[in-house]
């Protein structure tokens, strides 16, 4: 071999070891990289696992609605503006105050995995508050006619009574609460620092007197009109402004909240809906979050968060329970209310469609409607007592047999106390508000009255004649004045912020 081949063979042997090097210390530091960053993981899995704050089951109710009623999930967002741990620097009031939820909803997730309704719930809405768990083990009594936030603060207690607040979602709306989250404003804050802020939209310039009303002059600029992105304190602060936009109500700041966690899932979305991007959303937010046994660990909280990713934004709708003002005072609108939890109650979408599919997300099956395909109300896995109210021999069974014929469940027949109601009255336990609306289209007119006990009864009046009871299906679409209000999730941010 010449002196120049030698010399070229010598290169390349060089080249080659080279190579071998560049290629061994790239294995070296990708795997040093993947070990650093799965131990990173790993310590952040192990740091969220005990990080998780629970509150207790035993202050849940006993009298819940069925579980396997809805295919879908239901669960309940609780904001609150009294906490410990840092709170009231961010304006959550006292750290020896009592806990009060400043803001919730009611998140529907259909079965399909693919829809999900978020109902907000006005904190001064009058409602009942069923009997709740109090810090010394004793229960309270049931309490009508008060406002929604007063369940967050029964015991009177920093932390808050959460399952009270779910019992009275339960009461209040027939269906099954699976799971509850709490988060104040600790939580909230970092949560939105770690997404790197969200987008949000303002109708009009906002200064420091809005935000503080006790304020004699405007002050500083805190937000100017239009699109902007906000974080941390300034987030906390666009989702609290109730003043000096629109009516000032809390009614139009639940429209800016919606349009709120819209955007905030949006960016969620954006970023990418992976273990790894969720792990740090969890960490600050289970820093000051509480939430039911079931969602306890990061196994469970990861798991239900991924089952979220295939929900698309245009089908996340946010609506406000149908409501009307009673003096200063939110009233729940009848028979609207019942016409929406009876369609979640179905998964059944705003616009009637059916989203129902198994649990475990497998092959979309048909949900249990409330009619069946021949037009006609279906009572299966319903139990109700039928009882004769009039002189009318043999009323409870012939309205028994009707009952059967569209698959309810009669418990037993009998008379009534009274042989002389001119109305059908229809009587249910904590629960079944639902139920018994179902059972409303065999006894058009009867009224519905909630009872002390639990079970469904019905009082037969003078009114009810079974020739003339014909069963329709109840509407598959829901009223306009429901439905119309509806926000999705990738709606424009600067649409419909405000109220009045």
């Amino acid at each position: 071999m010449t002196q120049t081949s030698e010399a070229r063979a010598a290169r390349a042997r060089h080249r080659a070891t080279s190579s071998r090097r560049r290629l061994r210390i790239a294995l070296t530091t990708g795997l040093a990289v993947l070990v650093l960053v799965t131990a990173g993981a790993g310590w952040l899995y192990l740091k969220l696992n005990g990080s998780i704050d629970t509150f207790g089951a035993d202050g849940v109710s006993k009298n819940r609605p069925d579980a396997e009623a809805s295919k879908g999930e239901n669960v309940l967002v609780i904001g609150t503006d009294a906490r410990t741990g840092g709170n009231s620097a961010l304006g959550g009031g006292d750290k020896r105050d009592i806990g009060r939820s400043d803001t919730a909803f009611l998140l529907h997730v259909y079965a399909d995995h693919r829809h999900a309704v978020g109902v907000s719930l006005p904190r001064d809405t009058l409602v009942t508050v069923p009997p709740c768990r109090l810090p010394d083990g004793s229960w309270s009594r049931t309490q009508p006619n008060v406002m929604f936030n007063s369940a967050y603060a029964m015991g009177n207690t920093a932390e808050g009574n959460p399952a009270c607040t779910q019992n009275t979602v339960e009461e209040l709306t027939g269906l099954r609460v699976d799971h509850t989250v709490v988060v104040d404003f600790m939580g909230f804050s970092k949560l939105t620092d770690v997404v790197g802020g969200v987008k949000v939209c303002l109708p009009n310039d906002i200064h420091q007197n809005d935000l503080d009303p006790n304020r004699t002059s405007p002050g500083r600029l805190v937000f100017k009109k239009g699109e902007q992105t906000v974080a941390g304190q300034q987030a906390l602060d666009y989702v609290r402004i109730r003043h000096g936009i629109g009516d000032g109500s809390d009614i139009g700041r639940i429209k800016r909240q919606q349009a709120f966690v819209s955007s905030l899932l949006t960016k969620i979305k954006d970023d990418g809906f992976t273990p790894a991007r969720l792990l740090p959303l969890a960490d600050a937010a289970t820093k000051s979050m509480t939430v039911d046994p079931g969602l306890g660990s990061a196994d469970k909280l990861l798991k239900f968060a991924m089952s979220l990713k295939n929900i698309d934004l245009h089908n996340t709708k946010f609506v406000t329970i149908p409501w009307r003002y009673q003096g200063n005072r939110v009233a729940v609108v009848q028979p609207d209310a019942d016409a929406l939890w009876a369609a979640l109650k179905d998964d059944r979408t705003l616009d009637g469609k059916n989203a129902g599919a198994k649990r475990s997300g497998g092959p979309t099956a048909s949900a249990a409607p409330a009619a069946s395909a021949a037009g006609e109300i279906s009572g299966r896995g319903i139990s109700v007592a039928v009882s004769n109210g009039t002189t009318t021999r043999g009323l409870a069974a012939r309205a028994a047999d009707r009952l059967t014929e569209h698959g309810f469940t009669v418990t037993g027949t009998g008379n009534a106390s009274s042989r002389h109601r001119a109305t059908t009255t229809i009587t249910y336990g904590p629960g079944q508000k639902a139920d018994a609306q179902v059972l409303v289209g065999l006894f058009p007119g009867a009224e519905l009255t909630a009872g002390t006990g639990s079970g469904l009864g019905v009082a037969l009046g003078s009114d009810y004649s079974p020739a003339a009871t014909t069963a329709s299906a109840p509407p598959k679409a829901l009223p306009s004045r429901v439905a119309d209000g509806a926000r999705s999730a990738d709606e424009d941010i600067c649409s419909n912020l405000s109220y009045g």
